[in-house]
């Protein structure tokens, strides 16, 4: 239930605020709400701009991508509260660009950082990303399992 919960806020959250931001902020306009410099962009590639005009390709990637995570967890074989809510975020972020991309033939980003202009998808994704990782550390190294 976790992972369909996470899964569904990223979902929303990202389509409302890529929503807003389409329809209140001009193309290239620069604002700051609470602190967080925001810029309206359209990226009809990958992250950091590569690839540009590949946008409907990669949403088939995210559909490929959610498909895959659906059948490993169907198996059983990852379970826990930290895998769910990794692909929760994971499969949230995947689906919130690929509706862009499907709908628009390209991705609204806003969020300014160091690393370029990203959307709360591309957050969520990240999120997933250390989650699983930290998964992986623990089972890696059995943390949390009782000894014999």
């Amino acid at each position: 239930m976790l992972f369909y919960v996470i899964a569904l806020l990223v979902i929303v959250m990202d389509q409302l605020s890529k929503y807003l931001i389409r329809i209140y902020i001009d193309m290239n306009e620069t604002f700051t709400l609470w602190g967080i410099q925001l810029t309206h962009i359209e990226n009809s590639g990958m992250a950091g701009g590569l690839f540009q005009g590949y946008a409907r390709l990669f949403g088939v990637v995210a559909v490929l991508f959610v498909l895959g995570v659906l059948y490993i967890r169907r198996t059983g074989e990852m379970k826990g509260a930290l895998i769910d809510s990794s692909f929760g975020f994971l499969v949230g972020g995947a689906i919130g660009n690929g509706i862009d991309r499907f709908l628009f033939g390209q991705v609204t980003d806003f969020i300014i950082r160091s690393g370029g202009i990203l959307n709360l998808a591309d957050h969520a994704i990240e999120m997933g990303m250390l989650l699983l990782i930290i998964y992986g550390v623990v089972n890696w190294f059995g943390i949390g399992k009782k000894q014999k």
